[in-house]
């Protein structure tokens, strides 16, 4: 078990003013994996004011010096790597199988990029007679998710810390422990106190307080939709600079022409992964009437493929739901979906064999009208929606008669097709026969699911003031 008793603030160990600690349960075994401190508004001013006292250095730091920061701290991750893994499965119940992969080496490759995306702050471009120059928000805090924590983090903190910023950590409650060990690669290299600061506690105060600080010049949040919201109307007061990655409901728009095993497959392990807990899962599937019946035996049949188990054993696809909260919003969800008529093809709101831990089988749902509560709604859980359509301009119409606009899939046999189709759906990413994620290219949403880029270049300009000087 792991148990942190002090805030990292301005490059020390601090002890908090706040009172009391948190438990961190573990979801598979429901017993405590770790504690962590509960931060106030107090421990939020000290980390916003070392925070303050760091940027006017670190912000003139020459970008070479922060390059070499970030490439020590990749450094540190690629060594502790597995511990990191560990830690997050633990916390989060993502089973072995996928977290060291898709929670760590991932982030690590896209915190590496920005090595070299650090010298971008150096370029100055001449218009006419003025001289454009790119500079630091200033300080910035994070309010982070539980689902992917240390990708979400180091989306946020590597940008930051190539743009020279610097920022105040709040992780979620349910998944903290990534933050802190994090937090000691950081001391660990040494970088300059009060550039990273990490402050733990619940949203209602940690958050809130971070959200409308008059000294925090940009905050980027993680989280649903209605969160995002409060943070929004937290920070208008002060005007600043407000990056939101929000919910999502996203389609997966297979073409009658499509290798229909292939896509089908993929949209179920899609949504799977995670148990769910993805917010760009693909969970509507839209498909095909010619082909429905042929889809639902191929989707009814990878589905009881997954292996749903203790996340410590390597054959488990899923593991648990991450809170006891979050099985419940889910079977609620399931419920709801019956009675409002759709079919229950596999799965259900119970699991069987699992005395302990916070699980829900994944679960698909048949003959769903786009208009229904689990077709608008985010779930959050391995719950599938499984859409008919009659051709391709109702799929794409349905496709786009969702609040959210996060992310997008299309496979159909013509890439050249697809990428058309690809087109016209209203969301900040669109996945073309199954390919990967890319930490070079830029994510967000459109519509309800936010505002904002992260990773890659345009995810350095959410933390840039650009200057035009004129001669």
């Amino acid at each position: 078990m792991r148990e942190y008793s002090r805030l990292f603030i301005d490059g020390t160990w601090q002890v908090p003013c706040g009172q009391g600690m948190a438990e961190v349960i573990d979801p598979a075994s429901e017993t405590v994996t770790g504690r962590v401190p509960l931060g106030n508004e107090e421990d939020v001013n000290r980390a916003v004011a070392a925070a303050r006292r760091a940027f006017s250095d670190w912000s003139r730091t020459p970008s070479s010096v922060r390059a070499g920061y970030i490439q020590a701290l990749v450094a540190q991750l690629k060594v502790r790597a597995e511990e990191m893994a560990s830690v997050i499965t633990a916390e989060l119940g993502m089973p072995v199988q996928w977290c060291r992969s898709v929670q760590v080496d991932g982030p690590i490759a896209g915190l590496e990029q920005y090595v070299e995306l650090t010298g971008v702050m150096d370029e100055v471009r001449e218009v006419g007679n003025s001289l454009v120059y790119r500079e630091a928000v200033g300080v910035c805090a994070f309010i982070n998710p539980w689902n992917y924590p240390l990708h979400q983090l180091i989306g946020k903190l590597a940008p930051a810390l190539a743009a020279g910023c610097t920022v105040v950590v709040k992780p979620s409650q349910e998944t903290p422990l990534h933050a802190f060990l994090l937090a000691e690669m950081i001391e660990a290299i040494g970088l300059p106190g009060g550039v990273f600061n990490l402050v733990s506690g619940p949203g209602s105060k940690v958050g809130e307080a971070l959200a409308r600080h008059p000294q925090v010049d940009m905050v980027s949040f993680t989280g649903s939709t209605g969160a995002g919201v409060r943070v929004a109307q937290a920070a208008a007061p002060t005007v600043k600079r407000v990056c939101l990655e929000l919910g999502g409901k996203s389609p997966l728009l297979i073409g009658a022409d499509a290798d229909l095993d292939a896509a089908v497959r993929y949209g179920v392990q899609d949504v799977m992964i995670n148990s769910g807990q993805t917010c760009t899962a693909l969970t509507r599937m839209l498909l095909p009437a010619s082909r429905y019946a042929e889809a639902l035996e191929i989707a009814v049949d990878e589905t009881r493929k997954l292996v749903m188990g203790d996340p410590q054993d390597p054959q488990s696809f899923l593991g648990p739901m991450c809170s006891a909260a979050q099985r419940r919003t889910v079977q609620d969800y399931i419920r709801i979906a019956q009675e409002e008529g759709a079919r229950l093809l596999c799965g259900g709101d119970s699991a069987p064999g699992f005395e302990r831990g916070f699980y829900v089988q994944p679960t698909l749902f048949a003959d769903v009208d786009n208009r229904m509560r689990i077709a608008q709604e985010e779930i959050f859980g391995p719950v599938l929606c499984l859409i008919p359509y009659a051709d391709e301009a109702q799929a794409i119409a349905l496709a786009n008669d969702s609040p959210f606009g996060l992310s997008s899939a299309v496979w159909a046999a013509d890439r050249d097709r697809a990428l058309q189709l690809g087109r016209q759906l209203r969301a900040g990413q669109c996945f073309v026969n199954g390919a990967a994620f890319n930490y070079q290219a830029p994510f967000g949403g459109y519509k309800q699911s936010g505002n904002g880029r992260e990773w890659g270049e345009e995810g350095l300009a959410e933390f840039v003031e650009v200057k035009a000087v004129q001669l």
